[in-house]
């Protein structure tokens, strides 16, 4: 039977590479992204391969958040599986020189977008007493390193309501884990640099960081292990990233 997968941060890194390896796989997709002509272009590809849906929204905007995934079809509002992916991080700097409107947006983003996409969907898991919920951290959720302080406690957040999340969930029978990647090479660094293509580039020199393909391939495993089988907390690392400090450059 196909099953729905409903993706945030869809237009993009992780979250594109998810939904194409899920709609090649007998997923119905549900894109969730900010930006509609990434969405528009992304369902044109992956409807050679499933149905897919398109939400335009921003997951800090609560009241755009529950009108978006109260409009979804019939035929794809049975959720079976949710990527919590949308995030970012916003800026590496000391605390004391830290920028307001970056906490805010990471804050905003990384925590609060997760429990409003997650609160509009679980009441229809809790009803069926099934469902799947990938919460996608960070290296950052399980250490801290320096000038990365709100950015750190964001995904430390994302690490502790997942684990939260899946005890309240136990009993509805809802399987719940994340996933926390270190180094991968999306636009992530492009953003926390704000635009600043060439400090991004030097993220990623003299190592092979992960791709989006990789954890795509991973969260492909992790769902579609057999039900009794829930994979909760993995953290997933380039083989030349020892720790968030410890980073082997050619």
């Amino acid at each position: 039977m196909t099953k729905t997968a409903l993706v945030t941060g869809a237009t993009s890194g992780i979250g594109k590479a998810t939904a194409q390896i899920l709609a090649k796989n007998n997923y119905q997709i549900i894109l969730c992204g900010r930006r509609e002509d990434r969405l528009t272009e992304l369902k044109k590809e992956l409807s050679a391969f499933t149905k897919v849906h398109t939400l335009s929204f921003d997951v800090r905007d609560k009241k755009a958040v529950f009108e978006s995934i109260n409009s979804i079809p019939e035929v794809f509002a049975t959720i079976d599986v949710l990527i919590n992916n949308a995030g970012n991080a916003h800026g590496l700097d000391p605390i004391q020189k830290g920028d307001l409107d970056d906490w805010d947006a990471m804050i905003d983003i990384n925590v609060k977008g997760l429990l409003y996409v997650s609160k509009a969907i679980i009441p229809q898991m809790i009803e069926r007493k099934s469902g799947h919920i990938i919460n996608i951290g960070s290296i950052a959720g399980k250490e801290v390193y320096p000038n990365a302080n709100v950015y750190c406690a964001s995904k430390h957040a994302v690490d502790a309501l997942n684990q939260a999340m899946r005890m309240d969930l136990n009993p509805y029978g809802i399987r719940v884990g994340a996933i926390h990647p270190g180094a991968v090479e999306t636009e992530f660094s492009e953003v926390r640099f704000k635009g600043d293509t060439d400090r991004a580039a030097n993220v990623y020199k003299g190592f092979e960081p992960l791709h989006p393909e990789d954890i795509a391939d991973i969260i492909h495993f992790v769902v579609s292990r057999p039900y009794h089988v829930n994979i909760a907390d993995l953290m997933v690392l380039p083989t030349a990233h020892a720790a968030a400090t410890i980073l082997k450059r050619n």
